[in-house]
C-alpha cells in the first residue's frame, strides 16, 4: 500500500449573538456622521442578531479524522465571540470599540484577533459576519502595507 498524501480540509462552525451599537466616528462632526451613517447614527443606537461563521483549515488527522475537535472550537468561539459580544452595547461594553467604529468590518477584525490568540497558529482561515441577510463581511486576516 502506498503512503497517502496529507488531506487538507476546511471546517466551519457558526454562532449567533445579539448586540446593539451606534455607527459614529470621533474623527467626524455630528453632521458628517449623520450624513455618512444615516439612521445607523441614531444617538440611542440600534441592534442586530449577528451570525458569525468561523472557518479553520488544516490537515485531516489520520487518527481522529478531524481538522480540529468541534467541541474545542465551540468553546473557543464562546470565549472569543459570545462572552465579549452577546447582549452587549458594543460601543460601551467592549473596550476595543471605544476607539474603533463598530462597523461589521471592524467586528470581523475583532473576532479574528480574539480567535488568533486562542487557536493553534495558522489554523484560522476566515471569519464571516452577517449583520443582516443583505450585509455580510468576510475577513481572512489580510492587512495592507502602509506606504
Amino acid at each position: 500500500m502506498s503512503p497517502r498524501s496529507a488531506r487538507l480540509a476546511r471546517l466551519s462552525r457558526s454562532v449567533t449573538f445579539s448586540a446593539c451599537h451606534r455607527l459614529h466616528s470621533k474623527s467626524l462632526s455630528d453632521e458628517e456622521n449623520l450624513k455618512l451613517f444615516g439612521k445607523c447614527n441614531n444617538p440611542n443606537g440600534h441592534g442586530h442578531n449577528y451570525k458569525v461563521v468561523v472557518t479553520v483549515r488544516g490537515e485531516i488527522d489520520p487518527v481522529s479524522g478531524m481538522v480540529m475537535n468541534l467541541t474545542e472550537l465551540k468553546e473557543l468561539m464562546q470565549e472569543a465571540i459570545m462572552e465579549p459580544l452577546d447582549h452587549k452595547n458594543l460601543d460601551k461594553d467592549v473596550p476595543y470599540f471605544s476607539e474603533v467604529v463598530s462597523t461589521t468590518e471592524n467586528i470581523a477584525v475583532f473576532i479574528w484577533d480574539s480567535l488568533q490568540k486562542l487557536l493553534p497558529q495558522g489554523i484560522l482561515y476566515k471569519v464571516e459576519v452577517q449583520e443582516t441577510e443583505q450585509n455580510v463581511v468576510v475577513y481572512k486576516g489580510e492587512e495592507t502595507i502602509v506606504k
